[in-house]
């Protein structure tokens, strides 16, 4: 039986939810399984190319002990899904609009283009989505 396509909708921008989808997307995505990942709402500014990883990054305890003990970076995690698996990210296109920027804003080396969400929760029917 195949395994159905994972879509994730990355909107919080806490970085524990960050890594957690990051990590979900790469394992899937190098394990042979389709990974579509669309980031929208508070999710952007983790992904703002003209900030610092550390500026970038807000959350809690955990995001605090991820940083310490020297955890994958998430958006490193991305770019190996992408470079050994089968993982696309998109950015929400109203999510830039709202936001006031353009793709070039975007961290580098990452996004395949922005999408509209009514277009991704198309794709998404015949597959497994996961909201974070």
């Amino acid at each position: 039986m195949a395994v159905p396509d994972l879509f994730i909708v990355l909107c919080s921008g806490e970085h524990e939810k960050l890594q957690m989808a990051a990590m979900m997307a790469s394992v899937a995505a190098v394990s042979e399984r389709p990974v579509h990942f669309f980031v929208s709402m508070n999710a952007v500014f983790a992904f703002d190319g003209t900030a610092p990883a550390e500026a970038r990054y807000k959350g809690g305890a955990f995001s605090q002990l991820i940083r310490e003990k020297g955890a994958p970076d998430a958006i490193d995690l991305l770019r190996q899904g992408k470079m050994l698996g089968d993982l696309e990210v998109h950015v929400c296109s109203m999510a830039l609009d709202v936001a006031g920027w353009d793709e070039e804003r975007l961290v580098e080396d990452l996004f395949d283009g922005a999408l509209g969400l009514t277009k991704f929760l198309s794709d998404a029917e015949g597959g497994q989505l996961i909201v974070l």
